[in-house]
Formats: structure tokens, sequence, C-alpha cells
């Protein structure tokens, strides 16, 4: 028997819980450091050196932080789904919570890539741990500047039409820890089949579009994946 394909839309409310430092929310990031100067290409051009340490310091955060209940959740349901995480998160909490398929929207702090060409695979490289930091002069494999693999604004998304298709594929979409008010999550969740069932875990949803079947649960990612869970499970049994 095939297994039913589940698909998660992830972002920065997951990984909130387990502490790691949002960039919208109020104290974020952004009221820290401009957007444009640390998550923009025109930013890293003007001061690479800045952008370089804004993301070492990132990475070194995720030696202090570990999974929480909704990402060992999202890896539980692999024992009987074909499950597909895509996440807008650039830490690796999915993996270490073991999933096993994750695309990456934004990148990941625990790879490093070239300055000239940042999507060329042959440059990107893995780093060994949460302290091997990027330093100003490390060489990329093309000779140019070693980077952080992340995609900053002003920068195309490379997975979004694997992303795509993978929504597209699934029976059950679920989207947590991303509201339907920020891309590219709300824009995926359009190539939803007409016939999935979509979850939205949001503990304050706004904009739920009117013309969408989406299971609305009002609850933080953790509290509200036991639901997801128990609904697609009891789905099953019917």
């Amino acid at each position: 028997m095939t297994m039913k394909k589940i698909v998660f839309l992830t972002g920065a409310g997951i990984s909130a819980e387990s502490g790691i430092t949002t960039f919208r929310d109020a104290g974020g990031l952004w009221e820290q450091y401009p957007v444009e100067d640390v998550a923009s290409i025109e930013g890293y051009w003007r001061n690479p050196k800045l952008v370089i340490q804004f993301y070492n310091d990132r990475r070194r955060q995720l030696a202090g932080v570990k999974p929480n209940k909704a990402h060992e959740l999202v890896a539980e349901l692999q024992d009987n789904y074909d499950v597909t995480v895509v996440t807008q998160n650039v830490d690796d909490l999915h993996e270490r919570a073991g999933s096993n398929k994750i695309i990456h929207l934004h990148g990941e702090l625990m790879k490093a890539t070239s300055s000239d060409e940042p999507n060329d695979n042959r440059c990107v490289v893995k780093l060994p741990n949460y302290e091997s930091d990027i330093n100003f002069g490390d060489k990329a494999k093309d000779g140019s500047q070693l980077r952080p693999f992340i995609v900053w604004f002003g920068e195309p998304v490379p997975m979004i039409e694997l992303a795509a298709e993978r929504v597209s594929e699934a029976d059950i979409v679920v989207i947590v820890g991303t509201s339907l008010n920020v891309y590219p999550a709300a824009g995926l969740v359009r190539y939803a089949r007409r016939d999935a069932t979509i979850y939205l875990v949001d503990p304050s949803p706004q904009n739920v579009p009117n013309d969408m079947d989406i299971h609305v649960i009002s609850k933080k990612a953790s509290e509200g994946m036991i639901d997801v869970v128990n609904a697609i499970r009891n789905s099953s049994l019917l």
C-alpha cells in the first residue's frame, strides 16, 4: 500500500519554541540589526565582515538549543507517511529531530558557499560544528570569499520550484510556525491539490483564504502539532 504524502511548511514559530531568536517578532533580530544590513545581498557586499559575523553568531546559538515537541512529532510521522518538510528556517532542528526529507528554502546555517556562485553545489561545504566560524579570507572552491549558505533578500530562491512540486503531490499539507501572510508559505499552499487536506497551526491566524478549505488550529506549534497528529491518524482509520 502506498504511503500517504504529507508536506509540512514550517517557519520561525516552530523554532522559536526551542529558544531561537526570530527576526520579525517584538524584540527580534530586526530590531537589533536592520534587515538591509544583514539579510540582503546588497548589505553583504557593503560589509561582508559584519554579515559573516552575524551568521557565525546565529550558528553558535544552535549549540544551546534542541528540537522541541513539534519537530519531534513531524519526524515521528515518517513511520507511517511519506513526509517532506519545506522550511523557511535556516537552523538544523528538523534534521536533529530525525526528519529525513527536508527542503530549506532560505539556506542552511551549517553550510557555507561561494560569494560569486552561491548556488554552485561544487562550492557548497558543510561546516563541521557550531563553533566553525567562517572567517574573512576563507576561500570557496572557486577562489571567492566563503560566505554563509543563506538566501538573502535580492537573491532567487532556488528550491522554490521543488517545494511547489512537493506540495502539489501531497495528500496532506500542514503549515506550522508561519502565517498565511508570510511568503513563500502563503504562495506554496496555493499549489495544494483541491482534494488535499490542509491544516494551519497558528496561535493568531489571520487572512485565511475563504476559497480554500483549511483546518485552523489556533495554538502554538508544539501544542497544535499534537492535534494535527491525532487528526491525521484518526482520519487514516476511517
